[in-house]
């Protein structure tokens, strides 16, 4: 690993934060704000378009969680021994990314339950080690602001994305 006081300044932007940070933010945005977008939306589709009972919302939303927090403690383990992070962040996030879209797809409460779990298998890929790799990025001093710039970053996707939904439901659709 690169030490952070080593790095070139001309690779740190966006108020003195290493670009590492900087696209780690706006990957966190942009992924926030597709997630926020269909969440708060799945508990409706389970019920009223696939026929799910509630129940099987529980199960969706609890399998889907209880992967992520069980892959996030063998993704940072595997992360200090693989010590490759930036690999596993972006297969995490990619493995996500290309799940999401399946949602569109489903016709039946199990897709949504695979679905669902493969997009979690991907956060739970990718979180540890971009933490890791998000502290690898800055001096000691500097980790609070590295945090705080990339969840601020996914936070204002998390806002972002309910709203764009709603536009894209209450303008875009047909009556």
């Amino acid at each position: 690993m690169n030490h952070p006081e080593t790095k070139e300044k001309k690779w740190r932007i966006f108020g003195a934060l290493p670009a590492n940070i900087v696209s780690l933010g706006w990957v966190s945005l942009f992924t926030d704000m597709s997630s926020e977008m269909i969440y708060p939306l799945l508990p409706l589709i389970l019920t009223s378009v696939v026929g799910a009972g509630t129940t099987f919302v529980g199960l969706v939303e609890g399998i889907a969680e209880a992967t992520a927090s069980l892959l996030k403690l063998f993704s940072g383990w595997f992360s200090d021994r693989l010590g490759k992070r930036k690999t596993l962040v972006v297969a995490g996030y990619t493995l996500s990314a290309m799940a999401r879209p399946l949602r569109a797809a489903t016709t039946a409460g199990w897709h949504l339950l695979l679905v669902g779990f493969l997009d979690r298998v991907g956060k739970g890929i990718r979180t540890s080690p971009r933490d890791a790799l998000l502290s690898d990025s800055v001096r000691r001093e500097e980790t609070g602001k590295a945090f705080g710039f990339q969840r601020a970053m996914g936070h204002a996707g998390a806002v972002a994305g309910p709203l764009i939904a709603f536009f894209l439901l209450t303008f875009l659709t047909a009556d």
